[in-house]
């Protein structure tokens, strides 16, 4: 499997302590203002997926769907994760762009 450059990017933001994890902890941040972007794996739960879909729209986060939470937890050298948010500008816009 080739690796894409937005998994690259999202480990480089990860070591940088922008990264978030955790539907509740992506939730606080993204009410406190301090999430920039979101990523939802695709393969999360409806409710989860509602959850965290209605709270960024309502504070105006940007949300990108990835294939599943395998390559999400495995791009911040974790085990399986549904939701990340990035809290860094800079990381948050290029990856936005990568991912659309």
């Amino acid at each position: 499997m080739k690796s894409a450059p937005w998994l690259s990017l999202l480990g480089l933001a990860n070591r940088a302590r922008k990264v978030i994890s955790g539907e509740e902890l992506v939730i606080k941040e993204v009410r406190s203002g301090r999430a920039k972007l979101v990523i939802l794996s695709q393969d999360a739960s409806e409710n989860t997926a509602k959850k965290v879909k209605d709270k960024c729209r309502t504070y105006g986060v940007p949300v990108r769907i990835v294939e599943n939470r395998e390559l999400l937890g495995h791009a911040i050298g974790k085990e399986a994760r549904v939701v990340v948010a990035l809290s860094d500008n800079g990381f948050a816009n290029k990856l936005f762009t990568l991912l659309d």
